[in-house]
């Protein structure tokens, strides 16, 4: 890497979030586009910055590896304003699905069985994935066939606002699956 790549790298990332904008452009020689996007034809660095000036505008490479590079005159400023208006337009309209988590344990009565069951359809409505896990501790790790009963009930229960997206396995002293909601928003 010669010492002018090195100076590039370097000093494209600063105030202008990684645009290479005015005098930031090192090429000796760009492709110029206009702000109403008529190609002006190829220029040495300074013919295409001293015409953005003439205009009051900024100069910004739009395809630094591009042979030549290809520079735009525009508003940077107003442009910058655009980006950042699409990034949190684009962020807003993203839906984060988490995953929810619900703990049972081979003796768990019927009525915190329901409860457990309210507290999951509620996660699943909302959008998110629900981990259920069935927690054996001590010696009632011989009999997993409970937990895989009490598990079963569970899924009986939400059966109709879910689909199984992992199958029930027995990890070390867990019994997990995933489920996932039906109705997508």
């Amino acid at each position: 890497m010669n010492p002018q790549q090195r100076f590039d790298k370097k000093d494209r990332f600063d105030k202008y979030g990684g645009d290479i904008v005015n005098e930031k452009i090192h090429f000796p020689e760009v492709l110029v586009i206009d702000e109403n996007g008529n190609q002006l034809g190829k220029m040495s660095r300074y013919e295409a910055l001293n015409k953005a000036r003439d205009l009051e505008l900024d100069l910004l490479c739009v395809a630094p590896n591009a042979k030549p590079p290809v520079c735009k005159i525009l508003n940077y400023g107003k442009f910058r304003f655009q980006k950042q208006k699409k990034a949190k337009e684009a962020k807003r309209n993203q839906k984060i699905i988490e995953i929810k988590e619900i703990q049972l344990s081979p003796k768990i009565g019927e009525h915190d069985i329901l409860t457990k069951v309210k507290a999951a359809n509620r996660f699943l409505e909302d959008g998110n994935k629900v981990k259920v896990g069935v927690k054996f501790k001590g010696r009632e790790l011989s009999h997993p066939e409970i937990g895989q009963e009490v598990l079963n009930k569970f899924l009986e229960y939400v059966k109709e606002n879910s689909t199984i997206e992992k199958q029930p396995v027995l990890d070390g002293k867990w019994l997990t699956c995933i489920l996932a909601s039906k109705v997508k928003k």
